[in-house]
């Protein structure tokens, strides 16, 4: 199992915000955490990469346990995370942003240069002497998710990666983590868009309110209407 997540609690201040959290990630394979906004998505992604400091619980990755690892360390042990607010280099060019990124190739994981990324996003090769601030949205976002691949993650964890892009970003993004998975590369991914998940994920898993309330293949999901519409639905 590439991660695994077991009784995984976690606060803001006095607000407690998870409620024993436990999900899987298999080896190459893309599953989407589902939920409304203010269901508990991101903080699972930021609590399993460390940036929540009030958790307890146990985050197992490639066979490590990583629950009380700093940020860093897990990162420099191979899990890659992309935000949602994306964080971009502005001031730099594109090709400066994704050289930020680089760390030495892992045994584990696909190695990524430049010309392999510019590959994977095709529009981003164009760009390369572009600074970044000057980037479209989607633009910002294939570049903030080519420059942690420059990490040579095993896994990456991506917050809400749809959001806000144009339905031609959206579904270049899509063609992307499709790729990404051939390449190797697990992907654990937050989401609201059922219809992005759909395109590229083997399973899901529904949060509501901090709790998991279904985890399935895609194909269990849309078998049970009555869980899409109690938990994903407007």
């Amino acid at each position: 199992m590439k991660l695994s997540v077991s009784g995984l609690n976690s606060f803001y201040g006095p607000a407690h915000i998870l409620f024993d959290v436990g999900l899987e990630v298999g080896e190459g394979e893309v599953v989407a955490l589902l939920g409304r906004n203010g269901a508990g998505k991101s903080t699972t992604l930021r609590s399993i990469v460390g940036l929540v400091s009030q958790r307890r619980g146990r985050i197992v990755f490639e066979g490590r346990d990583i629950s009380d690892q700093p940020t860093h360390t897990i990162v420099r042990g191979g899990l890659g995370y992309v935000p949602e607010d994306r964080r971009i280099f502005p001031e730099l060019t594109v090709a400066e942003n994704l050289e930020v990124g680089r760390l030495p190739a892992r045994a584990n994981a696909p190695h990524w240069t430049q010309d392999k990324l510019f590959t994977l996003f095709p529009h981003l090769r164009e760009l390369r002497g572009r600074i970044g601030g000057s980037l479209s949205g989607g633009e910002q976002q294939m570049l903030t998710i080519a420059r942690t691949l420059m990490g040579n993650p095993s896994l990456i964890l991506l917050d809400e990666p749809s959001e806000g892009l144009s339905p031609v970003i959206v579904e270049r993004m899509a063609h992307a983590i499709v790729a990404m998975k051939r390449e190797g590369v697990s992907v654990f991914l937050s989401e609201q868009n059922l219809h992005f998940a759909r395109l590229i994920a083997d399973r899901a898993t529904i949060i509501e309110r901090g709790r998991i309330c279904f985890s399935g293949t895609m194909t269990e999901l849309d078998a049970r209407p009555e869980i899409r519409d109690a938990y994903l639905a407007v």
